[in-house]
């Protein structure tokens, strides 16, 4: 009897302890502590501004290159009105500084009409597994990210410059009417194709399959 009370009191039955944990455990319980180690090591890491870079499946599709050509179009147009505007000033109102505002005009369009190309070349969508990725712009990029469950309505727009090359826009809207996009430049059978298989895809979403 006292030589069960000194084991049972006594500090030196601290290190069989672990011996005894290490034999009643079998050794797949502490497997899957030493596989975490690589599963860590995979995690995305932060950039050094705290942005987590994540991997975008998919290929980026770009919209027709006939696009720049209505672009220009309507850049020009709109130019031109202004123009006409800031001149109206200067010869019917004697405005002074008309023609300081009539020269701005035509610079910033002319320079508007140099980035064009650059600026039609940075739009493209991307049909991801859940969703529809729209980018567009070049020193301000704007990403826009449609569920195909939200979507409601899906349009294709032609314009009178856009259908005499063969182009058309395809504009959807989901359940917030301000997060609309169009995708704008597609040639006509893309667009018609693109339209049908989004409808596709959110009437399965909504259907839940």
């Amino acid at each position: 009897m006292p030589d069960t009370t000194e084991g049972i009191v006594a500090p030196v039955p601290i290190a069989p302890e672990p011996a005894a944990a290490s034999s009643s455990a079998p050794a797949s319980e502490t497997a899957p502590v030493l596989e975490t180690a690589p599963v860590l090591a995979t995690a995305p890491v932060p950039d050094p501004d705290g942005r987590l870079e994540l991997p975008v499946a998919g290929e980026w599709k770009r919209v027709s290159p006939r696009y720049v050509v209505v672009e220009i179009v309507g850049t020009v147009i709109f130019g031109l009105v202004l123009c006409a505007g800031a001149t109206a000033l200067w010869l019917l109102a004697e405005v002074s500084w008309a023609p300081i505002v009539l020269a701005l005009i035509v610079v910033v369009t002319l320079i508007v009409v140099l980035f064009e190309p650059r600026r039609v070349r940075s739009i493209g969508y991307q049909l991801r597994q859940d969703d529809l990725l729209f980018r567009r712009g070049i020193m301000f990029q704007r990403f826009v990210s449609v569920p195909y469950g939200r979507m409601q309505l899906i349009d294709v727009t032609r314009g009178p410059v856009a259908r005499w090359l063969g182009l058309a826009d395809l504009k959807f809207v989901t359940a917030a009417a301000s997060s609309g996009v169009l995708v704008p430049g597609l040639a006509f059978d893309d667009a018609e194709a693109l339209r049908d298989r989004l409808v596709e895809l959110a009437e399965s979403r909504r259907a839940g399959l």
